[in-house]
């Protein structure tokens, strides 16, 4: 049975910068727990303010945002973060630690124990054909390595929320194959997937629900099945098409 509540809310968020950007109007967004959700927009639609606002690196001037209904903006904060896993579109890992050094370090961080987080590390490195490059560097393993391991570390604490920011941008087409295969996975035993990609054959292809984003809010949102039939498009490009440039 899925959970009445939600995996993530949002509610009348608002997000001004200083420089008066408006990026996040109002906006209302909820994704059921349990399941994969598209979050599709144009560069600059807030889709990355909205993200680093669920993961605690953006404070909101209004709204409620809360996870598996955890507040992120009380005392709960805390051990909500803790249910969310995150790969950001920006490769940017420790360059100082190992690459197993750094999915332990990320798990203690999370309040693994230091075995827990050591054998999940080793897990994680195997999953992702890593094993052998454990000892390496972040900055010497090539940029499909280096997307695998962000996606890693973000799966490390076994996170009940995952959240991909454009995971397999930059990717060949047989990592993408193989990302998407243990995603799914990941998918298939419970834990939700909110995704963002400008690929849109993969949302069409993975997401049971999509919200389109514009200036700061949602304007359109419905399964691809709905959103196709109600837009008269016979594919979700042609619907991206006329919600954001419409």
């Amino acid at each position: 049975m899925p959970s009445p509540v939600p995996a993530l809310l949002a509610a009348s968020v608002r997000k001004a910068f200083p420089d008066g950007v408006v990026a996040l109007d109002g906006i209302d967004l909820t994704v059921p727990a349990g399941s994969f959700f598209g979050l599709l927009g144009p560069n600059g639609a807030g889709k990355t303010t909205l993200i680093r606002s669920i993961v605690g690196l953006v404070r909101i001037d209004s709204g409620r945002l809360e996870v598996h209904g955890r507040s992120m903006l009380s005392a709960d904060a805390p051990s909500a973060r803790k249910l969310v896993g995150y790969a950001p579109q920006e490769i940017a890992l420790d360059r100082f630690v190992t690459a197993r050094d750094l999915l332990r370090l990320h798990g203690r961080y999370f309040g693994m124990t230091r075995r827990d987080a050591s054998e999940r590390a080793d897990e994680l490195l195997e999953v992702f054909d890593l094993t052998q490059k454990a000892t390496a560097l972040p900055n010497h393993l090539s940029g499909g390595m280096r997307r695998r391991l962000m996606l890693a570390r973000a799966l490390v604490h076994r996170p009940e929320l995952v959240i991909l920011d454009e995971p397999t941008a930059g990717v060949d087409i047989e990592l993408r194959d193989e990302m998407w295969e243990y995603i799914r996975t990941l998918h298939a035993d419970g834990t939700t997937i909110l995704l963002t990609t400008h690929y849109l054959e993969e949302a069409e292809t993975l997401c049971e629900h999509v919200a389109f984003i514009r200036d700061g809010r949602i304007v359109s949102e419905g399964t691809p099945d709905d959103l196709r039939e109600s837009f008269g498009a016979g594919r979700l490009e042609d619907v991206y098409r006329q919600v954001v440039h419409g």
